[in-house]
This record gives structure tokens, C-alpha cells and sequence, in this order.
């Protein structure tokens, strides 16, 4: 009889005591990724990814600190080295080894700081014309009808003109062509294909019932653009200004080679490759390396635009 007691007893203490720690916390369900969270754990697998992030990296990082990478100077030249210094493999890992110009002028120390003018020309138009493109696509496709008609017939108007050739006759105009005056030169023509895409972005993310619900809850029409359509909209967009990044370095390659673009005293891989196309049957190497270095350069960007391109859009995956 004690032991029935005791062992009722027992099971009503059991019946009233607390769950324990382990049973009572309920369990915490995975935190749901966004578009960008699962953009980022895509992009971090992705080895084209790596690889330009690394390439990108030192490229910036020449062109912050080009004394980092050499102590030669790229405009002192030396007659007596006139064409010397031609690549041979007994040479190879020393900045000898890239040769010198017709002016005697390290071929190595020129590469290093014609970096500075390529990454700041391509960098600079992409953040403009994506502002400019930005706001005029943004403007055009949340408020539609006439707005819509005005900015979009201003947009086909600079979109016909032709890139290069608006660029070399709006540079024309300017006696000293600086790197900020290429900069102006292209971003004054390279706005119109941000512009389009972010139309297209926004016409499809303003359907979304979110910005429905935030125009009932009487939300302003500033905060909807920057709050729920912006951040929404931004990703085709991004995917666009990376891979054109590439392409506004080698636009301004182009028009420093025709000799529109950068002029001396600047440093550009541009100018060193006509200095080089007119040497080719003497010295080819002077042609070579500035060649190799933009297109890695663009590569680059590219690769990086194609990683971004394929973690951003859902199809893809």
C-alpha cells in the first residue's frame, strides 16, 4: 500500500513539474534567405566569381598603391635603352623582363600606372550612367503616360547616336582631354541602357502586391520608390553595370589608341598600344603586354558581370 502511495505520489509530481529546457524552447526555424542572401551563397561556389574578385582586387589595388609594385618611373626614359630589354625567358619574374619603349621608358612601370586611368574611367562612368540611367528608367516606369512617353523618347534620342562616334565629337570639343573629360564623354552616351532595363525592372516589380498594400496604407510615392521598388529592382540592373564596366574601359582603350581619348602626359594602356602598333615590326613587345593587361581587365569584369548574372536570376539555377 506505501508503494502504491509513493508511486502515485511520483506521477503527479511528473504531471505538474515543468518541461525541461530542451522540451520547452520551442524549435527555431531556419531564418528565410532573401534574393540576396541566396545571391551571395551562389556567388561564393562560384569559381568564375572567385577568380574575378581576385584579379578585381589586384587591379584596384595597383591602382591605389602602383608604388607598391615598382620604383621606376614611367614617363623618365633612357635613350640608352632604346628597345632593349626584349622579353627572354633568363628574365622572366623581373620588370626587365617586359622591356622598354622607343623613349627608353620601362614597359613594366608604364602597365602598373596606366591601370590608375583604365579603373577610374571605367569605375567613375559606370556609377554616373548608373544614377542617371537609374532615375530616368526608375521615373519612367512607376509613374507611366506622358511621363513615361517624355523620358523614353529623351532616351531613344541619345540612343541612336552611336557610341564611339557621339564620344569622339563630343571629346573633339575639349583641347585638353583629362580623364574626367573621357569620363563625361562616356557617361554622356552610356546612360540609355541602364535606363531601359531598370524600366522594365520597375513596370514589373510596381505589380507586386507589397507596393499595392503600401500605397493602401497611404505610404508616399518617395518612399515607395527608395523602400520597396529600388531595392527590388536593382538586381538586372547590377547585372548590366558590371558587364558594361568592362566595356567603358575598353571604350576608352579605343579612343586613346585613335588618339580622341587620354593624352600625354596621362598614362594609358591606350596610347601605349598605338605607341606600339607602329613598332610592331621592331618591337612587339611594346604592344604585347598593354594588349594582354586590358583585355584581362575586361575579362575580368565580364566574368564577374556572367557570376552576378547567373546568382541573380532564378532561371539560371
Amino acid at each position: 500500500m506505501p508503494d502504491a502511495i509513493k508511486t502515485a505520489a511520483d506521477a503527479t509530481e511528473d504531471a505538474v513539474a515543468p518541461p525541461s529546457a530542451s522540451t520547452a524552447a520551442p524549435q527555431k526555424a531556419d531564418k528565410p534567405r532573401s534574393l540576396w542572401g541566396d545571391a551571395w551563397r551562389d556567388l561564393r561556389r562560384n569559381p568564375y566569381f572567385v577568380v574575378s574578385s581576385v584579379l578585381i582586387f589586384f587591379l584596384l589595388l595597383i591602382t591605389a598603391w602602383p608604388g607598391l609594385f615598382t620604383s621606376a618611373s614611367p614617363t623618365t626614359g633612357d635613350l640608352v635603352k632604346h628597345y632593349l630589354g626584349k622579353p627572354e625567358l633568363s628574365k622572366v619574374g623581373s620588370p626587365e623582363w617586359f622591356g622598354y619603349d622607343v623613349q627608353g621608358r620601362s614597359v613594366y612601370a608604364r602597365l602598373i600606372y596606366g591601370t590608375r586611368a583604365s579603373i577610374i574611367v571605367g569605375i567613375a562612368v559606370t556609377l554616373i550612367v548608373t544614377v542617371v540611367g537609374g532615375i530616368f528608367g526608375m521615373l519612367a516606369g512607376y509613374f507611366g503616360g506622358i511621363t513615361d512617353a517624355i523620358l523614353s523618347r529623351i532616351t531613344d534620342i541619345f540612343f541612336g547616336i552611336p557610341f564611339l562616334l557621339g564620344a569622339m565629337v563630343v571629346l573633339q570639343s575639349f583641347t585638353e582631354r583629362t580623364v574626367w573629360v573621357v569620363v563625361f564623354a562616356l557617361a554622356f552616351l552610356g546612360w540609355t541602357q541602364i535606363a531601359r532595363v531598370m524600366r522594365g525592372s520597375v513596370i514589373t516589380v510596381k505589380q507586386a502586391d507589397y507596393v499595392h498594400a503600401a500605397k493602401a496604407l497611404g505610404a508616399g510615392t518617395t518612399r515607395i520608390l527608395f523602400r520597396h521598388i529600388l531595392p527590388n529592382a536593382m538586381a538586372p540592373v547590377i547585372v548590366v553595370a558590371t558587364i558594361a564596366l568592362g566595356g567603358y574601359i575598353s571604350a576608352e582603350a579605343t579612343l586613346s589608341y585613335l588618339g580622341l581619348g587620354l593624352s600625354s602626359p596621362t598614362i594609358s594602356w591606350g596610347i601605349d598600344i598605338s605607341g606600339g602598333a607602329a613598332q610592331i615590326r621592331v618591337a612587339q613587345h611594346i604592344l604585347l603586354w598593354p594588349s594582354i593587361m586590358l583585355s584581362i581587365t575586361v575579362l575580368a569584369f565580364i566574368m564577374l558581370g556572367e557570376a552576378v548574372r547567373n546568382a541573380l536570376d532564378p532561371k539560371l539555377r
